[in-house]
């Protein structure tokens, strides 16, 4: 075993710095032209939902505005759920979500695994948040509410723009329409501001 471990040590002090330098990179690279292709799949394929939201509006000096959105599905009733073991401490869970008379998604249920669901209503997959999702003395059960993140918790916009959108949270006038796939995933696809789009996020 050492003297594999002593080979290999050789073999990568033979590699040239510049070469393993341009093979890092390249992973990166690869590896963020995968995120994109999977966002741009959910944009492109996924069934739209409008959402409504309670936006905060914190400030990032290196990267322009960005709102931290929250939204009336991001704490749903655990149902059935309530008081059962968690398989982990922050567990993936599945939403049922379903248009109102207004066309505003909201929870139906809540659910361990994936469960069918029926046109108009979609399947969001989330996962139980920090606070208030794990309850018991073993703090691995469902408590009777449940703080889910969808990852559509948080939209950039450009530099000066972010209090606009504060603004539409005061009066409660900002929605944002997010695509869902089957299999549960979802991005942010549009923002609307009093009914108006504002914000749009390219197809490729």
């Amino acid at each position: 075993m050492k003297g594999l471990i002593a080979s290999l040590t050789a073999f990568w002090q033979r590699i040239p710095k510049a070469v393993l330098f341009g093979t890092a990179v390249l992973l990166q690279s690869a590896l963020l032209a995968l995120m994109v292709a999977d966002r741009m799949q959910i944009l492109r394929e996924g069934v739209e939902v409008t959402l409504q939201t309670q936006p905060v509006d914190p400030r990032d000096l290196l990267r322009g505005d960005y709102v931290v959105l929250s939204y009336e599905i991001s704490q749903v009733p655990a149902g059935p759920l309530a008081g059962k073991p968690a398989d982990a401490r922050h567990p993936e869970i599945f939403v049922k979500l379903a248009p109102n008379a207004n066309g505003l998604y909201q929870a139906v249920s809540v659910h361990p695994e994936p469960v069918p669901v029926t046109a108009p209503e979609v399947l969001i997959r989330g996962r139980v948040g920090n606070y208030g999702g794990s309850c018991g003395d073993d703090r691995r059960r469902f408590c009777d509410k449940l703080p889910i993140k969808y990852g559509l918790e948080s939209y950039f916009v450009p530099e000066g723009e972010g209090k606009k959108l504060e603004d539409a949270r005061n009066q409660q006038k900002l929605r944002i329409v997010a695509a869902v796939l089957p299999s549960g995933r979802a991005a942010i696809k549009r923002l609307l501001l009093d009914g108006e789009r504002v914000y749009e996020e390219p197809l490729y």
